[in-house]
């Protein structure tokens, strides 16, 4: 276990612990966070921990050309239902995700620290969202780190049926155009590997962050 300070830096992420623990302590600054993210490593805690930082082995991604869309999802993406944006209500989006319940959840890791730290983020260009429409509500969206060739999701709301999928599939079609080698999902969930998303070894998912 690795105690950060006011350095900005990190140790290598093979010494993390079973369970992807790798360091505490240090800030959420944007060099920090930009630094985390560039080298597989991104925080977690609960809003009475101290800051907690993360690099899992496997790592769960999707390679965008894999997502995988379903029969009843394919007909919703022809439908006119929703409707997309890309990074218009960035604020909206991460206080949406924040405030939806969680089955097993207590509580958010989405806490005020971390949305003013995402919200600088994103003033900086660098932390972006999707966002879900229906009949001009916002219904469902999704926010991320973008490192140019890697989008590196952090949460997904949905107040509708199909709202998060119809955004996580609406981003993998987006970033497979654009020629992004992967989304990081960090850990492993039955609903995102659903829609395509597998468990790499972390020293596999470094080597395409870094390639």
């Amino acid at each position: 276990m690795f105690l950060l300070d006011h350095r900005l830096q990190f140790p290598n992420v093979e010494n993390a612990d079973d369970d992807g623990l790798l360091a505490v302590g240090g800030d959420l600054s944007p060099e920090r966070l930009l630094l985390a993210y560039r080298n597989g490593i991104f925080p977690w805690f609960n809003e009475d921990s101290i800051i907690l930082w993360w690099s899992p082995d496997p790592r769960m991604v999707l390679f965008p050309e894999k997502v995988k869309i379903s029969k009843s999802m394919h007909q919703v993406m022809k439908s006119s239902r929703f409707r997309i944006s890309w990074n218009t209500e960035f604020e909206k989006v991460i206080n949406a995700c924040s405030a939806i319940i969680r089955k097993g959840q207590n509580g958010t890791w989405i806490t005020p620290e971390m949305k003013y730290a995402y919200l600088r983020m994103h003033q900086m260009g660098i932390a972006k969202s999707m966002e879900v429409w229906e009949n001009d509500l916002l219904v469902g969206g999704l926010y991320g780190i973008d490192l140019g060739d890697v989008f590196c999701g952090e949460s997904m709301f949905s107040k509708t049926s199909n709202a998060s999928k119809y955004a996580f599939i609406s981003l993998a079609k987006e970033l497979h155009r654009k020629k992004y080698k992967l989304i990081d999902c960090q850990v492993y969930t039955a609903h995102l590997e659903s829609l395509g998303a597998e468990e790499i070894p972390r020293k596999q998912f470094i080597e395409i962050l870094k390639g």
